[in-house]
Order: structure tokens, then C-alpha cells, then sequence
């Protein structure tokens, strides 16, 4: 990576910034670059903002409470639209995490599902687990309507869930009820009964199961290969107002990302996110998805998910808007609409701005792709784009 002399850089409209995030795990990049002074190096003055829901998110950076925000990658696309009740067109040119969800369900439900199914259940299997709940719902009948939680309905946790869900014969949309609950509800709805899953980020998975109130019926990874998790969102007006601020900005979380894929640094990592002016979480929370030592069920031997978390890897910052529109079109039963080509093609367009993602990735002299779409959804194993473009696997269980 070339070192740039941030002096030769435009000159920051703003110094000071507000920047909004999630108590999640896949925050990492935001706090790296505080803590490694990425941030300072690049002359910005950054406070960082904890927030217990994705509303809350949205709501204060569009009433300009934060300058940018860790963000659902659906939303800046959804909230452009004006699908959420609020109309106010955001960008995005930064990826900042693939993956990073789990699928996690009741043990006596879990339990019931195995015993249907005749065999133990393999986690790594989810068109398998996701046949056993549709066995275990039709068992139910009408007795027992079942209830899943995902953290926003236009979020990549509300698609992987439907994915999941549909691979196993169901309706998402008239066989279960899906809720919205913010993360840090999700263990204690879980535990007293409030809900039968739920679909959420890390740690709140690996919480679960270390409580044993949920086993990890499938990761996100698994239901999808690869799936566009965060990216950094501002106003587009502000990006307007602030260019050279918010080149800076995504210089410095490129940098951290890049840091992050070094899996030697995940465990310091571990340490400063504990910390409480952060997540204020146990490390041991934070372990198992950092280090992609995944465990399923509480006593369970972990099993290895070397990309639970990916940061930079696989050119993985890029905001592919071939994603963005294959996102729009798995969007459209929850809007209740069908957009034509036209509209898809100028919201991601609008959205999803690749331009932004070169401009910095070419002063930190990385390679970044050519084009802004490719196929989804047929590569069963990491390929090459182009001679120096590693993508990932991006198979989905249930486009």
C-alpha cells in the first residue's frame, strides 16, 4: 500500500466528525481507525457514537446529528427511495464488511427439528436446517404461530432469513411472523420466549449460544457467500458540501480494513473493541466471529469460518451495483412494488458510487475493478475478475 502525505490531499472542509455505529462486532473498521490514529493521520477529528438500533442511525444522520454512519448495505438504497417513510438520498463508496450474520433458533426447537429430520443436523448444511423448521412449522399447524426477529426490514439479515426460509418451502410473507427487534433485544426476546429465532450480527449469536438460550442453526456466509454486510453512509448533499472530508474518511477505513485482514491483528482488535467505551462486551464474545472459530451449540467443538468477517479481502470494500440492484429486486415483496429497469439501474447508479470507491483505492494504490457489475450468485469458489482482482464465492441458497 503506497503512503500518502495526507498533505498533498485537498484540504478537509471539516476537521471534526460525528460518526454513528452499532454495537456489533463488525464495527472493527471504525474503531481501528481510532485507535491506530488512522483517523488523525489523515487531519480529521473523529468522535464515535454508539447507537442501539438501525432507526436511530438513520434517523440522526439525516437530521445531521452524525456526518457519517455504519450503515445496512439495503438502506442508503431504501432510504433514497423513501421505502422507509423518509425520503433522503444517501451514497455510499465504501464496503465496510461482507458477512458476518447468523440464523440462531431455540434449543427446543432446534432439538425437534433433529428429531424430525431422523439425523443430527449439520449447521454447515442450511438448505438441511432450513427443510427441519419447515418440518417443525408444519407440525405446529395452526397451534403455534412461529416468530422470527431480524434487526430492519430492509436489511441484509431480513434477505438472508427469506433466502433461508423459501430453500426450506415456506412463505416468509404467510407462513412465520418476521419482527423487527434492535440487536441487543435479540438474546433476552430469545431466552423468554418472545420469539422462536432470529437473524442477527455478531456477537449476539455467539451471546446466545454461550447462555444456551439459542443454538446457531446457520451462518449468513452459509446462506450466501459473500453478501455485501456495511458500507459508510453520508447524505449525498453532504458528500457535495464535504468531498475532500469525505475522501479522507474513506481513506482512513480503507486503511483499518486493510489492517483488519491480517488475521494476526484480529486478536488486539478483540481487546480494544471489549472496551466499554465501545462495545463494552466480554472478549470472549467478540472471539469466536473475529477469529472465525465458530461455535454452533453451547459445549460444541467450534468449527472454522475463515471469512465470517470479511474487511478488505476479496476486493471487498468495492460497491458492486450489480449487488445493489440484485439487493433492490430481493427488496421488492417487502416494498410491495416492482421497479422497471430503468428505476433500479438510476437508484443504484445514484447509491452505490463506484467512482468514489476508485478515486481512493488509486491513492492507496490498490487494484480495484474495472466495471461495475459482474454476475452474482454462480461462483461456488473464490475466482479471478482480472488479473490482480480476487472475488470471493457468491452463491445464495435461494436468490
Amino acid at each position: 500500500m503506497t503512503k500518502i502525505n495526507p498533505k498533498s490531499l485537498p484540504g478537509a472542509e471539516r476537521q471534526h466528525l460525528n460518526l454513528g455505529y452499532m454495537r456489533l462486532s463488525d464495527s472493527a473498521p471504525l474503531i481501528v481507525a481510532q485507535e491506530l490514529g488512522i483517523y488523525s493521520k489523515y487531519g480529521l477529528d473523529v468522535s464515535l457514537h454508539r447507537e442501539v438500533s438501525w432507526a436511530n442511525i438513520r434517523d440522526k444522520l439525516i437530521a445531521g446529528n452524525f456526518d457519517a454512519v455504519q450503515m445496512l448495505a439495503p438502506m442508503p438504497l431504501v432510504i433514497t427511495l423513501g421505502a422507509t417513510g423518509i425520503r433522503a438520498p444517501i451514497v455510499t463508496g465504501l464496503v465496510l464488511s461482507l458477512n458476518g450474520n447468523g440464523i440462531t433458533l431455540a434449543p427446543p426447537l432446534w432439538e425437534r427439528m433433529a428429531e424430525l429430520s431422523g439425523q443430527p443436523l449439520q449447521t454447515n448444511d442450511p438448505l438441511a436446517t432450513a427443510r427441519a423448521f419447515a418440518a417443525a412449522l408444519r407440525e405446529n399447524g395452526k397451534n403455534q404461530v412461529m416468530t422470527l426477529a431480524t434487526v430492519h426490514l430492509f436489511s441484509t439479515h431480513t434477505l438472508l432469513l427469506r433466502m433461508w426460509l423459501k430453500a426450506g418451502g415456506l412463505d416468509p410473507d404467510r407462513d412465520v411472523r418476521i419482527i423487527v427487534l434492535p440487536p441487543e433485544q435479540m438474546v433476552d426476546s430469545l431466552a423468554q420466549g418472545v420469539i422462536d429465532g432470529f437473524c442477527v450480527g455478531e456477537p449476539w449469536n455467539s451471546i446466545a449460544v454461550d447462555y444456551g438460550v439459542g443454538v446457531l442453526a446457520s451462518t449468513g456466509f452459509d446462506v450466501w457467500n459473500n453478501a455485501p454486510e456495511k458500507v459508510l453512509g453520508v447524505l449525498e448533499d453532504w458528500h457535495t458540501r464535504n468531498p475532500a472530508t469525505h475522501l479522507r474518511l474513506r481513506l482512513a477505513l480503507m486503511e483499518a480494513c486493510q489492517w483488519l485482514a491480517n488475521m494476526d491483528n484480529r486478536e488486539p482488535i478483540i481487546e480494544m473493541m471489549s472496551r466499554k467505551e465501545y462495545l463494552d462486551l466480554p472478549a470472549n464474545y467478540l472471539r469466536p466471529s473475529m477469529t472465525g472459530q465458530i461455535t454452533h451449540d453451547r459445549g460444541a467443538q467450534p468449527r472454522l469460518q475463515a471469512n465470517f468477517h470479511v474487511f478488505s479481502r476479496y476486493n471487498a470494500g468495492f460497491p458492486w451495483r450489480s449487488q445493489a440492484e440484485l439487493i433492490l429486486h430481493q427488496c421488492e415483496p417487502l416494498l410491495g412494488k416492482v421497479f422497471d429497469a430503468n428505476r433500479i439501474a438510476s437508484i443504484t447508479q445514484q447509491c452505490f458510487r463506484t467512482d468514489l470507491y476508485r478515486e481512493t483505492a488509486r491513492l492507496l494504490d490498490l487494484p480495484t475493478p474495472d466495471k461495475d457489475y459482474k454476475t452474482e450468485g454462480s461462483h461456488p469458489q473464490p475466482f479471478y475478475f482480472s488479473e490482480e482482482i480476487e472475488l470471493g464465492s457468491d452463491l445464495m441458497l435461494c436468490p
